[in-house]
């Protein structure tokens, strides 16, 4: 597969954030449930500001309508536009993760004495590849392991890679799996990357940014994983 010059993936990866943020706001897929509650939710107000809504702590059917998109997007159960806890936990994460910018090392946790390396922030949710303090691709947003599956910390290296891998134990497709602590991976997946709770895991991504880390990364390249994620 083409390898990526690192300007043109820096390019790729300071944009990672903005398709995905903006697509999380379009219009719900056509399976979108029927019922929508008109219960005002504990988060209604936060919700609405994330949504462009008319903030004013009161659900109407056009917020509800408006939530139930987000939902059903992003695989959020039930989908029936309530502004619960769940909800507005991946819309705050959201805000959070856009809120980064273009330093996504800013703490400086992730090593920058390795040359090339993969980051992963389970508290953000956030993967992005570096060289030295310089920033080759990224951050994206990443879905890693839930409650009891969770993406061991630490640092590792890309030891196997399998472009088309299929779960022996999931009996999933894995594309673009890139193998760094046993049976965890990056790798693509067909779900949105907010979808909670999480993976078994791996490191979850969209197949453009999975395919990006495929180009960009060889067998042997250093992975550091840090962090919690929320809900862990």
């Amino acid at each position: 597969m083409r390898y990526i010059g690192r300007r043109g993936a820096v390019a790729l990866g300071v944009t990672g954030l903005v398709a995905p943020l903006t697509l999380a706001l379009g219009a719900a897929p056509a399976q979108a449930a029927s019922h929508c509650t008109t219960s005002t939710g504990p988060h209604q107000k936060q919700v609405e500001k994330f949504l462009g809504r008319p903030v004013d702590g009161r659900q109407s059917s056009a917020d509800c309508r408006a939530i139930q998109a987000f939902q059903t997007r992003h695989g959020i159960t039930p989908n029936i536009g309530y502004a619960g806890s769940v909800t507005w936990g991946v819309m705050d994460l959201m805000n959070k993760q856009k809120a980064v910018g273009k330093n996504p090392n800013k703490s400086g946790k992730c090593p920058v004495n390795k040359g090339r390396i993969a980051c992963v922030d389970l508290t953000l949710q956030l993967s992005w590849i570096q060289d030295g303090k310089k920033l080759v691709y990224g951050p994206v947003p990443v879905r890693t392991g839930r409650d009891g599956y969770e993406t061991r910390t630490g640092l590792k290296k890309v030891y196997w890679r399998d472009i088309d891998h299929v779960s022996s134990l999931y009996h999933v497709a894995m594309p673009y799996s890139q193998f760094f602590d046993g049976g965890q991976a990056f790798h693509s997946v067909g779900v949105s990357v907010w979808n909670p709770p999480g993976s078994h895991g791996c490191v979850n991504m969209t197949r453009t940014d999975a395919k990006n880390y495929w180009s960009l990364l060889r067998k042997g390249d250093d992975v550091f994983v840090y962090g919690r994620k929320p809900g862990t």
